[in-house]
């Protein structure tokens, strides 16, 4: 496995954990048993990836590796197991989605750059890898999802997943240039969150 394929895997199993993690945070809100938790923490975990591989006809990630698949079932029991025995803040769900945005937006944008897609293409995959996950959690939670109001949250998947093309199309190396993508993302979206920024909202004239 080289540099890039290690550096991608790695990144593919934090953002599956950490979205496993806020799916069961997020849950915990509700009474679901442990079976549900576990649900809801598979489709934050590999929702957006699946949606990215089957829309680049690629073989579905954590089929072909059940790694991932292991590393989702595994966080979400443990974030179980946690939320049951400490008593955690009811919004602390929005660090670790925080956290799995940057990290799926960037290896989205990689894996779909990996495959020779054009660069805006690429720059959507990145999206889809980051956001469809959380918005299958708060679907299943019966919340409306993160994406569609408050803070911005898909903008800053979008502005870091093109950072990465173009510092990737510079010649920049993988790993500074996975880095800074991530990290833009995060502190946008944390940004965002700590001084409400958003867009502007759709409101009909009467």
């Amino acid at each position: 496995m080289g540099k890039i394929e290690t550096l991608l895997y790695g990144i593919g199993l934090a953002g599956v954990a950490v979205n496993a993690a806020s799916g069961v945070l997020e849950a915990g809100r509700k009474p679901f048993d442990m079976f549900g938790m576990v649900v809801v923490a598979l489709a934050a975990a590999l929702g957006g990836g699946t949606l990215r591989d089957l829309l680049l006809d690629r073989t579905v990630f954590w089929i072909a590796d059940q790694s991932y698949l292991v590393c989702a079932i595994l966080a979400g029991m443990l974030s179980f197991a946690a939320a049951r025995y400490w008593r955690l803040p009811s919004r602390l769900f929005l660090l670790p989605d925080a956290l799995g945005l940057a990290l799926f937006t960037v290896s989205g944008t990689k894996i779909a750059l990996g495959l020779g897609v054009p660069w805006l293409v690429a720059s959507a995959m990145g999206v889809i890898t980051g956001v469809v996950g959380g918005i299958l959690r708060d679907v299943l939670c019966n919340e409306e999802p993160l994406i569609f109001n408050g803070p911005l949250y898909a903008t800053p998947a979008w502005f870091g997943a093109l950072l990465l093309v173009g510092l990737t199309q510079i010649g920049v190396a993988a790993v500074p240039a996975a880095l800074a993508a991530g990290a833009f993302v995060l502190l946008g979206r944390l940004l965002a969150l700590r001084y409400d920024l958003t867009l502007p909202t759709y409101s009909a004239r009467l």
